[in-house]
C-alpha cells in the first residue's frame, strides 16, 4: 500500500479482503485524505497495490496498438481502472463504466478481458472494439 496511510508498505491479508479491511491494517488514512476515488467495498487481488489519496499513474500507450502510431491510445487496466478512465473507452459511457467498476466489486479481478461480455450492456460487439484497448 503507498500513499496517505500511516504505515504503507507491503501488508499481508487473507484472501477476500476489502479495500476498508487493508485501510485499518494501515493504520487509516491520512487526515484530508481524499477517497472519493476509492471503492473501500472492492475486493482486493494478490499482489495489488493500492494507492490511496494518489491519483494513478497514466497509462502508458502500446506501441502494438492497431497501427502502432506514435499517439496510440493507451491502454485501460480493467481491475484498476477509474470511472474516469473507463469512461474514456470508445462506446464506454458513465453508466458501462459504472457496471464495469460494480462487476469488479461483484467478481472480483478480471482475469480475461472476455469477461467484459458479462458486463450488462456489453455485447460482442462492443467487445471486438474493446478489445485492443483494454487488459487485465
Amino acid at each position: 500500500m503507498v500513499g496517505r496511510v500511516p504505515h504503507p508498505g507491503l501488508i499481508h491479508l487473507p484472501d477476500g479482503t476489502r479495500v476498508a479491511d487493508a485501510l485499518a491494517a494501515a493504520g487509516g488514512v491520512l487526515p484530508g485524505t481524499d477517497l472519493m476515488g476509492l471503492n473501500v467495498a472492492r475486493r482486493l487481488a494478490d499482489g495489488e497495490q493500492l494507492m490511496v489519496g494518489m491519483a494513478p499513474p497514466p497509462e502508458q500507450p502500446v506501441a502494438s496498438h492497431a497501427s502502432g502510431a506514435p499517439g496510440a491510445p493507451p491502454v485501460v487496466n480493467l481491475n484498476t481502472a477509474t470511472l474516469d478512465q473507463l469512461n474514456t473507452l470508445p462506446g464506454v459511457g458513465t453508466v458501462t463504466a459504472q457496471r464495469i467498476l460494480d462487476w469488479r466489486v461483484a467478481h472480483g479481478r478480471f482475469t480475461s478481458v472476455d469477461q467484459l461480455r458479462e458486463v450488462s450492456g456489453i455485447g460482442q460487439a462492443r467487445l471486438a472494439q474493446l478489445k485492443h484497448l483494454v487488459r487485465v
